[in-house]
């Protein structure tokens, strides 16, 4: 199993419970694609660099998890097919990364991953 980590822009238009219910079907989907979250985490609404579908801010969530390499092309294609994401980015993590992203979220006082999901 390979670890991985997504970062992803939800359209600023939508309410905070409709934003948490998108967030729960992508961490759902994870799990029934076969992989396992391991954490994630809301950054919150954030202006954005330059104007995406005429909008300058947006959602911003981080969701990292494992699973295997055809979890990704799946997991993609549900974020595209979503109107409320406008942008995504996944990258595969390196044993540096993840020791990083341990310690970040130590610094942040979190001590144990904040949402768990069986595969």
């Amino acid at each position: 199993m390979n670890s991985y980590e997504t970062v992803f822009i939800l359209t600023p238009v939508l309410s905070d419970d409709q934003a948490k219910e998108a967030v729960q079907k992508f961490e759902s989907e994870i799990a029934s694609f076969g992989g396992k979250l391991k954490h994630s985490e809301s950054w919150g609404l954030k202006k954005l660099a330059y104007p995406i579908q005429k909008k300058t801010t947006g959602f911003y969530y981080l969701l990292e998890f494992e699973g295997p390499g055809q979890l990704i092309n799946d997991l993609e294609i549900s974020f595209k097919r979503d109107e409320r994401v406008m942008r995504f980015l996944t990258v595969k993590m390196d044993e540096h990364h993840l020791a990083y992203a341990g310690k970040r979220r130590t610094k942040m006082g979190e001590a144990k991953p904040a949402a768990t999901t069986e595969a």
